[in-house]
């Protein structure tokens, strides 16, 4: 149980961090997601019975207070979560360079991702440049080590973890 309550206080941090980062850079026009980083950090870490709600759980949480089409985030990171289920076996993260490619690449898919599921749903576009894009994907990567680092010394521990 107390591995639940821990997970749940990661995931108020990571919102908090998320408003924090994603207005902060929205002035200068850059997308940065905090909540798929956690995303991310959470699957490698959890077992996948709890990897994909959390996953699920925390795109719904960005559905609700977003303005774009409902239920793409928690689509989006679901396929997130699968892809980092896939490859886990395959690559070490306890090394920091496998979760920042891991991290960047997983950015530019859910942008990527997110456009082309408006467009097939909404007949409309939302794109905010290439260089967004990839400036956002870059500092999503560059905080994936402290993420990691946090959540394994929360997470590490406990019946959801894959190390238990």
């Amino acid at each position: 149980m107390w591995s639940l309550v821990k997970l749940f206080i990661a995931f108020i941090g990571a919102t908090v961090f998320h408003w924090a980062f994603a207005t902060a850079f929205a002035n200068i026009g850059i997308q940065v997601s905090v909540m798929l980083v956690f995303v991310v950090a959470v699957c490698t870490l959890l077992k996948p019975a709890y990897g994909y709600p959390v996953a699920f759980l925390c795109g719904l949480f960005l559905d609700f207070f977003g303005t774009k089409l409902f239920g793409n985030n928690a689509f989006t990171f679901c396929m997130v979560a699968l892809f980092v289920y896939l490859i886990s076996e395959r690559f070490d993260f306890e090394s920091i360079l496998p979760q920042m490619v891991t991290v960047f690449c997983l950015s530019v898919f859910a942008v990527v991702f997110n456009a082309l599921l408006l467009r097939i749903f909404t007949s409309s576009a939302m794109w905010q440049g290439f260089w967004s894009l990839l400036a956002g994907s870059m500092i999503n990567a560059l905080m994936a080590p402290v993420l990691f680092i946090v959540l394994r010394l929360m997470l590490s521990k406990g019946f959801i973890s894959k190390e238990a």
